[in-house]
């Protein structure tokens, strides 16, 4: 009975090696396919880092660009301004001196009535 038992066993040892090396192929082969899928990550990764840094760069040319553009504008911004002001008040005056003017005339006819105009 000894001798059943230690074939039994070492069946059952012998069955749980090939099972266990055939789990372990299994596990090299995905090891082997999470390695390539990384080094294509990789690849991609910096291609992409490469990208964005280009990018990076260009907004950055960009930005100093439109910097200098408005510091050029600024000028002529508060140029425009000060017209504007200027437009302002003689628009003003002119509408002060109008409405000192549009006093109603008398104009004398031979008529016995004077007429009134008043001049807009």
């Amino acid at each position: 009975m000894l001798e059943w038992s230690a074939a039994i066993a070492a069946v059952a040892f012998t069955i749980l090696v090939v099972f266990l090396i055939m789990t372990l192929r299994k596990v090299m082969v995905t090891l082997a396919e999470t390695k390539k899928t990384l080094s294509d990550a990789r690849s991609a990764v910096n291609g992409l880092t490469e990208e964005a840094e280009e990018l990076i760069h260009t907004a950055n040319q960009i930005s100093v660009d439109v910097k200098g553009k408005v510091k050029a504008v600024d000028p002529l911004i508060e140029s425009v301004h000060d017209v504007g002001e200027v437009i302002q008040n003689v628009t003003s005056s002119v509408k002060r001196a109008t409405a000192q003017n549009s006093k109603p005339k008398t104009i004398h006819m031979q008529e016995s009535k004077p007429v009134q105009i008043k001049l807009k």
